[in-house]
């Protein structure tokens, strides 16, 4: 195995990981500026304000994605088992 191939190989790993954190994130950097901006403007400073709805975002968007989520982990889980033969010569 090169070096090139193991690169290749963390990069995939890598990307993987990118995108199937992504909506999580972005969803729950949206809900945090949005209270954010409603705590600032109405004076409010509780915060389980900024805790609570991040979670309930963050278990609507797994109850969402969940299944695509564990898909394309399963998909690149399989893709890597079927490189191990080639690995071993």
């Amino acid at each position: 195995m090169s070096i090139g191939e193991i690169t290749n190989l963390l990069r995939g790993g890598i990307l993987e990981v990118l995108f199937l954190a992504a909506p999580l994130l972005i969803s729950a950097l949206v809900v945090g500026l949005v209270v954010a901006i409603f705590q600032a403007t109405t004076s409010i400073q509780e915060q389980t304000l900024t805790f609570v709805p991040k979670i309930i975002v963050i278990l609507l968007v797994l109850g969402f994605l969940g299944g695509w989520m564990f898909a394309s982990l399963g998909d690149y889980t399989v893709q890597l088992f079927r490189m191990i033969p080639a690995m071993a010569r």
